[in-house]
């Protein structure tokens, strides 16, 4: 540890750039993907009518449990398939996948198509789960 200091020391400025660097990736990486929500925050909106769900998973992962009153678009025909979102754009959009590492994709895809008000489920179904919230089955 001593090395550590004496080596900071002596090269502030490496230093300095390293943390640098280290913060820039870390704000660059929040905000990638837009806006997380919690569940419990999602099922506040839901409740109130107020946003839709958009599972990207496929159509198996969608059949074996799902959010209730949410859409299946899987995340490789979403481009495609947008159109049938048109209808939610004053909604605020919610996109839940598996365990929340592809939403910041359908995120950043749904912008791109003009959609201001998505936001990622945090943590993805998986979560949801988790917090021993309900999934259909059907």
């Amino acid at each position: 540890m001593d090395r550590l200091f004496e080596f900071v020391v002596n090269h502030y400025v490496l230093a300095s750039l390293f943390v640098a660097f280290l913060v820039a990736i870390l704000i660059l990486e929040s905000r990638r993907g837009g806006a997380k929500i919690s569940a419990q925050s999602a099922v506040t909106l839901i409740n109130k009518d107020e946003a839709v769900v958009v599972d990207i998973r496929d159509r198996k992962e969608f059949g074996e449990g799902r959010i209730t009153g949410s859409i299946n678009i899987p995340l490789n025909s979403l481009k495609s398939r947008v159109a049938e979102l048109n209808k939610y754009k004053e909604k605020q959009i919610i996109v839940a996948d598996k365990m929340g590492q592809h939403a910041a994709m359908a995120v950043k895809q749904l912008n791109a198509e003009g959609f201001t008000n998505v936001v990622r489920l945090n943590g993805g179904v998986a979560d949801w789960k988790g917090s021993n919230l309900p999934l259909v089955k059907k």
